[in-house]
């Protein structure tokens, strides 16, 4: 296990009833660039859901459109994910604690599964709502408002989306904020879409059919979002699963074996490796001859690959064992 201090950041509670909480205690400063990094672009995350929620449920309440309803609901069920993702991550920031020696870094993947949960709970209830208006004859909206209403929101979540990206590209948490904000940026554009539909029927004498538009688009949008949620719990439960990483990750994890291995003269060793948030954990077992390796030599093995991995920019646990029984790590 690596060599790290274990500060006492539960707090004077830690056995106490109020133990429990996602950060109890006093946080250790981590002048960890990536730590504030992430904090940053969550809290302007906040921001921008704040604007976008009141902009959509202010527009939405004055137009009648349910369309700009479910997109303002939408911003502001994203403003207590964002807000409970910050608090997730100033969490795992602290590192680990004597009650939890190998950090909170699971608090991350399981953030992100409830991020696919609350956004598949929102389009089920849109989709359900609008079905239910379709089935009572449609509303009458004007497409102005929505055509309106989609542009504004659409250049504020491609914005947001690529401002995200640059702020904090190595964080699984803004990686789905930053997901929810392009999901957000095809909403506005079946809005835009929707109303050029609208002005359409209604130029051609068909307003019958015009109120049937506003329902269908939150069904169409609602059908464009569904991958978003999916990606989020497929990719959280992977990781809670202790599932293999990411392809990339994992292709630099062996090349980096193979590259030691080639070096020491070693064969081939089992390699197992699990993603857990920012954290990597990797464990590279070779099989030795009797009497030919010792605990020296086995620490620079263990340094090479540690030094190799440095470039994935994450928070890599590295086990790295010499054995003379391959029983013992199969």
């Amino acid at each position: 296990m690596p060599d790290r201090p274990l500060p006492d950041l539960d707090g004077p509670g830690v056995d106490g009833p109020d133990a429990g909480g996602l950060a109890t205690g006093p946080v250790a400063e981590r002048p960890d660039p990536a730590a504030v990094g992430e904090r940053a672009a969550l809290i302007g995350s906040i921001v921008a859901s704040s604007v976008s929620g009141v902009l959509a449920v202010v527009w939405g309440v004055l137009s009648g459109a349910r369309i700009i309803l479910f997109d303002g609901a939408y911003a502001l069920i994203g403003i207590g994910i964002a807000a409970l993702s910050l608090r997730i991550a100033h969490a795992v920031a602290a590192g680990p604690t004597r009650r939890f020696p190998f950090g909170r870094d699971g608090l991350t993947p399981l953030m992100v599964v409830g991020q696919g949960v609350a956004l598949a709970a929102t389009l089920f209830y849109a989709g359900t709502d609008a079905v239910t208006v379709i089935s009572e004859g449609g509303t009458a909206v004007a497409p102005g408002n929505v055509a309106a209403y989609g542009a504004v929101t659409g250049l504020i979540s491609l914005a947001a989306a690529w401002w995200l990206r640059r702020k904090a590209p190595g964080s699984d948490l803004v990686d789905a904020e930053a997901q929810q904000w392009r999901a957000d940026a095809i909403l506005s554009a079946v809005m835009v879409t929707g109303a050029l539909v609208g002005f359409g029927l209604l130029a051609a004498g068909r307003a019958d059919l015009a109120d049937y538009v506003d329902p269908v688009l939150v069904l169409v949008a609602c059908a464009v979002l569904v991958p978003t949620p999916l990606r989020l719990l497929r990719s959280g439960t992977i990781e809670l699963l202790e599932g293999e990483p990411p392809a990339a990750i994992t292709d630099a994890v062996h090349a980096t074996v193979d590259e030691v291995r080639h070096r020491f003269g070693l064969d081939e060793p089992i390699v197992r490796l699990h993603k857990l948030g920012r954290k990597l954990y990797v464990e590279v077992d070779f099989v030795v001859e009797p009497g030919e390796w010792d605990v020296s030599e086995e620490d620079d093995v263990r340094r090479a690959v540690a030094a190799g991995l440095e470039p994935l920019g994450l928070d890599v646990w590295a086990y790295v064992e010499l054995t003379t029984d391959r029983a013992l790590v199969e």
